[in-house]
């Protein structure tokens, strides 16, 4: 499992963009997130969902009213995780 960063810079390092609705943003420590919640062998899609948002909130500003669009895309690249 990755390391958490450091600090502000190392965080920044690991920021990957990614489409949430019609937007490009960047997302601090997305490989992280999905390799921590694969880990936890989570079944169902809305838990999966919740947990992978809440941990993002952690690194990255989520509007309110994009929380929805957020969770579609990481449930997304969640299914397409690979692991690294």
């Amino acid at each position: 499992m990755d390391e958490k960063p450091c600090c502000e810079a190392e965080a920044l390092r690991r920021i990957r963009q990614v489409n949430v609705g019609d937007l490009v943003v960047g997302i601090s420590m997305l490989d992280t997130i999905l390799s921590e919640v694969k880990a936890l062998n989570l079944t169902g899609k809305k838990e999966v969902g919740e947990e992978l948002l809440k941990r993002v909130k952690i690194y990255n500003y989520v509007p309110p009213s994009a929380e929805e669009k957020y969770r579609i895309m990481l449930l997304e690249e969640y299914r397409n995780y690979r692991g690294g």
